[in-house]
């Protein structure tokens, strides 16, 4: 039996489904979320939720959930933790919890669907595809295999994800992402494709984008900056694409202080350089990094670095003092080869 028939009659068991989105989830996740509630809708499953952890603060993903009407539910680990057993964890677009989501550590999950780079994964139904551009791409195949209803709405979110997740066809595509594109692309709505794929951008995107150009430090082809406190994280995978864009520059990281973490954001089409791994080796005994060969995150908690308030610009100096020399360290943009 195939896997998204093997799907169909785990679902078909349940009578609820709680699907887990990652913290601060983006088109990707939420996509593949919509499309994994509607296979559950068609297998009989009547209770269905999307939880989600962190902000929607990026101006595309607020659009994303606004324009098309995601119901999402703030995580509560109670929802997840001694469920009954006819009640099914699903994650999409991540795999284990603690891992980038809030989900308490060895939390029986049932469901994983995800793209990301992993170690071996925990669950009753396992669909990994490292090699895959989105998790999106594999949902679709599910709802079409599994002939779910299709109308613009999911049809929109699952192709918009997909152009998105890849870079327009651009970052880690496979004939997988054509091949669902070309089946999503009739019944996407094009006028709802043009809102999300242009939405607008607060002051303060522009201010933290402003001064991650103003604190660049570039050595040799990489450039970091700091941006010091912000709370516009999601400006800050903004601002990584566009400095990766300087001419001279392959490899660009931003960093800034967001409540009580510091988040990373980084790009790097320099094919010498595993961009994730380079982030894992940097903070991985201080906080949870990773990502792709060209587009990776993290988050570190601030609280490693003491009590800021007394001197919050001082220990700002010392976050981006600290944080850049681990990064340098990490590149070895410092050493003669």
């Amino acid at each position: 039996m195939d896997a998204p028939h093997r799907l169909h009659d785990l679902l078909a068991g349940a009578n609820e489904i709680n699907i887990v989105c990652h913290n601060n989830p983006d088109p990707d996740c939420l996509a593949s979320a919509m499309a994994l509630g509607r296979i559950a809708a068609a297998a009989g499953i009547d209770e269905r939720r999307i939880l989600y952890s962190g902000d929607i603060s990026h101006q595309q993903n607020r659009a994303f959930v606004n324009l098309l009407d995601i119901d999402l539910v703030p995580f509560d680990p109670e929802i997840v933790v001694d469920r009954p057993g006819d009640t099914l964890l699903a994650f999409v677009d991540h795999s284990h919890p603690g891992e980038n989501n809030d989900v308490p550590p060895g939390t029986p999950v049932d469901i994983v669907i995800d793209h990301h780079p992993t170690e071996s994964i925990d669950a009753r139904f396992v669909d990994h595809r490292e090699g895959t551009g989105a998790a999106a791409t594999i949902l679709t195949e599910y709802v079409r295999s599994l002939d779910v209803p299709l109308d613009a709405t999911l049809a929109t979110a699952l192709l918009f994800a997909i152009r998105r997740e890849t870079l327009e066809f651009l970052r880690g595509v496979t004939r997988a992402e054509y091949e669902a594109a070309a089946f999503l692309h009739d019944d996407a709505d094009r006028e709802l494709l043009r809102k999300l794929s242009t939405p607008s951008v607060t002051g303060e995107t522009l201010d933290t984008i402003a001064t991650a150009i103003s604190n660049r430090r570039i050595e040799r082809s990489v450039l970091v900056s700091g941006v010091g406190r912000t709370g516009e994280r999601d400006a800050l995978p903004q601002a990584a694409d566009y400095l990766a864009t300087l001419e001279g520059v392959e490899t660009a990281i931003v960093f800034g202080v967001v409540h009580d973490k510091i988040h990373l954001s980084a790009r790097s089409p320099d094919a010498r350089i595993h961009i994730g791994e380079v982030l894992r080796r940097a903070f991985s005994d201080v906080g949870s990094c990773g990502g792709h060969y060209d587009v990776a995150g993290g988050t570190i908690p601030l609280g490693i670095f003491g009590d800021e308030s007394a001197d919050e610009a001082g220990a700002l100096d010392v976050v981006a003092a600290v944080v850049t020399a681990r990064l340098v360290a990490a590149l070895r943009i410092d050493d003669d080869e």
